[in-house]
């Protein structure tokens, strides 16, 4: 049995413990394959970086909250708050493996095409199919995990974990702080944004 992970450190010290466990709700649960660290306050690509206003309020609740938010009008991203309540240091949970409820994660991804078309590596693959898989609504913001959601001991990481700048944000797009197992088939695929700031204004 893996050690349960302490949410009270920092999202970049949270977030490689977190590849290989298994986020659960109802029947659906995924074994998480990557994650990136939002540094809050002294992250310029954080919600939380002007301070606990609008949606990013939840980041600076107490660790083991959910913040889920809108992207693009669109999409329901989850996140995994940590660090002490008032840093507001979170992972966004990227992609992962469903594990169990496949049909179910088939029926939600397949709202807009053919359920069968969907190859199961790739059902929660990227943020907002892993949001959609997992049925997240933004009444979901601000759940503890141990209620609805939860999150178990899946295997130990066999695979490599990899290290890497975060994808398709516009400010610190240097900064290390995306994690994934290695050849994983739902790892998400890297995108620098067009707008992204030049490399020397990112600084860890």
């Amino acid at each position: 049995m893996r050690s349960p992970i302490d949410l009270t450190h920092r999202a970049d010290e949270v977030a490689p413990l977190l590849l290989g466990w298994v986020l659960r709700r109802g029947e659906v649960a995924l074994r998480l394959t990557e994650v990136e660290a939002y540094l809050g306050l002294d992250d310029p690509a954080s919600h939380a970086y002007r301070g606990p206003r609008g949606r990013a309020a939840t980041m600076f609740r107490a660790p083991g909250c959910l913040y889920v938010y809108l992207s693009y009008g669109v999409h329901r991203m989850a996140n995994i708050v940590c660090s002490p309540a008032g840093s507001a240091s979170a992972v966004l949970l990227r992609a992962g493996e469903v594990v169990a409820g496949v049909e179910i994660a088939r029926h939600r991804r397949g709202r807009d095409e053919e359920p069968a078309n969907h190859p199961v590596a790739r059902l929660a693959s990227g943020p907002g199919n892993l949001g959609a898989v997992l049925g997240l609504d933004l009444a979901d913001d601000g759940a503890r995990l141990g209620v609805e959601f939860s999150l178990e001991p899946g295997d130990s990481p066999s695979r490599t974990v990899m290290v890497g700048p975060r994808t398709g944000i516009s400010h610190a797009v240097d900064w290390p702080l995306r994690f994934w197992l290695a050849d994983e088939p739902s790892v998400s695929p890297y995108r620098r944004s067009p707008r992204a700031s030049r490399p020397a204004e990112d600084r860890l």
